[in-house]
């Protein structure tokens, strides 16, 4: 499909190969080990431009659109999905609340050595108990103390967490307000006291960890709120619709590893003096395999193209993101399927793409969610695209507190 993409699309999909194959892939089983985070690795693809793409040059971006930020997520999936797990901390919903929500100082503070990988980034939304309710359910709260915010609360699943040097932790100033009551906030947890992370154990990376955050009268400078008080849903949403475009490519690029990993064994594996893949019904799960991917490719770079023209992408966005999450989920289930007792062997990747891919159907927006979104647009209840203009980093405009 490359061919009918714009022309500097081939050309950055085999950059990010070439990188990931002489970088990433000889070395990342040794960090996984050691369970630390490749610092190093991440400040390459920053350097390389990997997290820049939907950021203007004037803050260190590469400008080049939605559309190459969703094949360089695509690639990095496809070949080792682990190191996709910084992906939306470097080059996603952290830096574009700064950059959507900050003033100019803030910007230039934070944003170029977030997208350069100078930084690692962080974004702390979720709590325990309040799942796609992140904002009505919130119970963590900032006070004011003079110059700074004392915050205490905790959070849940904050990926690079125990890690991060910068990151975007949303409370409540109100906590009688709702949503309107959220506030956003520019943490530096190893700055500060009152931080405390606990990676939370998984079948996933060891060395890209979610955490959970305990929050005890944390200090927060008032100069790293991020907007007025009472913005920081608005702030935070604005961000989300950027990540609502890529994501379903993390999720294509992990079928697409599946499937690729499963037409290789399929001609490697003899039985009865025949490669598997000559029997019908090993045919069958194949062609069902490549169906959905070609099904979830033309959707996910639909919403690219969406975000690029700055079209309303709501809509679009939901069902690619179900679609590719559903098939990532098919072709791993199927993959694992034809490589039979292997399949659960961590000898072979098949079994680290299916961990991720159950992730993708429940997290970043679940299934269910997409489908209620997907089904109240249908039946007119309430229209996902009804807040139309422009949608992308760039059409957005820099600054919510400037509004």
């Amino acid at each position: 499909m490359d061919e009918l993409l714009p022309e500097e699309i081939p050309a950055i999909r085999d950059s990010v190969r070439r990188f990931m194959e002489s970088e990433v892939i000889p070395a990342l089983d040794g960090y996984e080990e050691r369970r630390e985070l490749p610092r190093d690795l991440i400040m390459k693809a920053g350097a390389a431009g990997f997290y820049g793409s939907t950021f203007p040059e004037s803050v260190g971006g590469t400008g080049l659109g939605y559309m190459a930020a969703v094949v360089i997520l695509e690639e990095i999936s496809r070949l080792d999905i682990r190191f996709a797990g910084c992906s939306n901390q470097q080059g996603g919903n952290c830096p574009a609340c700064i950059y959507l929500g900050g003033t100019e100082e803030q910007i230039e503070k934070y944003v170029p050595d977030i997208i350069a990988g100078k930084s690692i980034g962080m974004m702390a939304l979720t709590e325990a108990g309040s799942g796609s309710d992140a904002a009505g359910a919130m119970k963590t709260v900032a006070k004011r103390d003079g110059d700074v915010y004392r915050i205490s609360g905790s959070k849940m699943w904050a990926t690079l967490g125990d890690e991060c040097d910068v990151g975007i932790l949303l409370a409540k100033t109100d906590p009688e307000a709702g949503a309107r009551g959220v506030t956003a906030f520019i943490v530096e947890p190893k700055k500060y006291p009152g931080f405390v992370a606990q990676p939370i154990p998984t079948q996933l990376s060891k060395a890209f960890r979610s955490s959970a955050l305990y929050l005890d009268d944390f200090v927060v400078p008032v100069e790293n709120r991020l907007g007025q008080e009472g913005e920081g849903f608005k702030i935070i949403m604005r961000a989300l619709q950027g990540g609502r475009a890529v994501i379903g490519a993390k999720a294509l690029g992990i079928a697409i590893g599946a499937y690729e990993d499963a037409v290789r064994y399929a001609n490697e594996r003899i039985v009865r003096g025949n490669p598997i893949g000559k029997f019908q019904l090993i045919q069958g799960q194949i062609a069902d395999m490549a169906v959905a991917i070609e099904a979830s490719r033309a959707l996910v770079y639909k919403t690219a193209q969406y975000m690029d023209a700055g079209l309303a992408t709501n809509r679009i966005a939901s069902i690619a993101k179900l679609h590719a999450s559903q098939t990532a989920k098919f072709c791993t289930d199927t993959a694992q399927q034809i490589f039979g007792g292997y399949g659960i062997s961590t000898e072979y990747r098949v079994s680290r793409y299916k961990n991720y891919a159950d992730l993708m159907f429940t997290g970043e927006g679940s299934a269910n969610v997409q489908k209620v979104l997907i089904a109240e647009d249908a039946l007119g209840y309430k229209l996902a695209d009804r807040h139309h203009g422009k949608t992308g980093l760039r059409e957005l405009g820099r600054s919510a507190a400037a509004e």
